[in-house]
């Protein structure tokens, strides 16, 4: 793999806590997207006007995490999208501090009001559904520091159409995921899902996300992409060749 930096090694660590989460962060930003450099986290000045609005603490992780990278785009908003500092938000509800939303409102992220003071609480998703009185906190991620990872490897993968792809998964394509590349260490996910959770492997170079419906993909490198494609073939949707 590349020289310096392992990315199942390195993911292995990254999932045990917030500081491995944030490590891992600044290895595969520096080895798959561009180092991480003074002016990619919001000012600590904009933490503090949001909790002065909001009238609420926030937790360390979501501190870290937008101190250290909040506003690399590339990393957290090329799909879904992670609100800044000033548009954080209690929901109407009064439930949750959301902090992300689905590109087209169908969902959002949050932390339980109740669960603010601890320093790495867990994550809930809420969807958006045509009943609103249905609409419940559901569990997410066990840790806020985890969902991070979860959203930069997520986002690192809706980029660029050079490096990126997406394929319609089917009983084939998935035993040859399963065949060509290595499950990578990142738990199974939503939290109670166990029919079909999200599940993240990685092939020579390329890093892949089974997520029951279709498998999307992002390569290190173009060339890289193509072989997964010649792995795993099928209907890439950017599959020009």
């Amino acid at each position: 793999m590349t020289q310096g930096f392992e990315l199942a090694t390195a993911l292995a660590g990254g999932v045990e806590g917030r500081r491995g989460a944030w490590c891992f962060i600044q290895g595969f930003a520096a080895h798959w997207a561009g180092a991480l450099a003074s002016g990619d986290g919001w000012a600590e000045a904009d933490l503090v006007a949001a909790e002065e609005r909001l009238d609420v603490r926030l937790p360390a992780a979501l501190r870290e995490a937008y101190l250290l990278f909040g506003r690399r785009r590339d990393l957290t908003g090329n799909h879904d999208v992670l609100l800044g500092p000033a548009e954080l938000y209690v929901d109407d509800a009064e439930e949750a501090l959301v902090f992300r939303h689905e590109n087209q409102g169908a969902a959002s992220w949050g932390v339980l009001l109740g669960s603010l003071q601890d320093d790495d609480p867990a994550v809930f998703i809420r969807p958006d559904l045509a009943d609103r009185s249905a609409e419940r906190w559901e569990g997410w991620l066990e840790r806020l520091s985890l969902c991070f990872v979860e959203i930069v490897l997520s986002e690192s993968v809706q980029a660029d159409r050079e490096v990126c792809d997406f394929l319609d998964a089917d009983d084939e394509s998935i035993a040859l995921l399963e065949e060509n590349a290595v499950r990578l260490p990142f738990p199974a996910y939503p939290i109670g899902e166990e029919d079909d959770p999200v599940r993240w492997f990685l092939a020579q170079d390329v890093l892949l996300r089974d997520d029951g419906m279709a498998v999307l993909a992002r390569g290190r490198t173009a060339e890289a992409l193509d072989r997964v494609r010649d792995l795993i073939p099928g209907d890439w949707l950017h599959d020009c060749r």
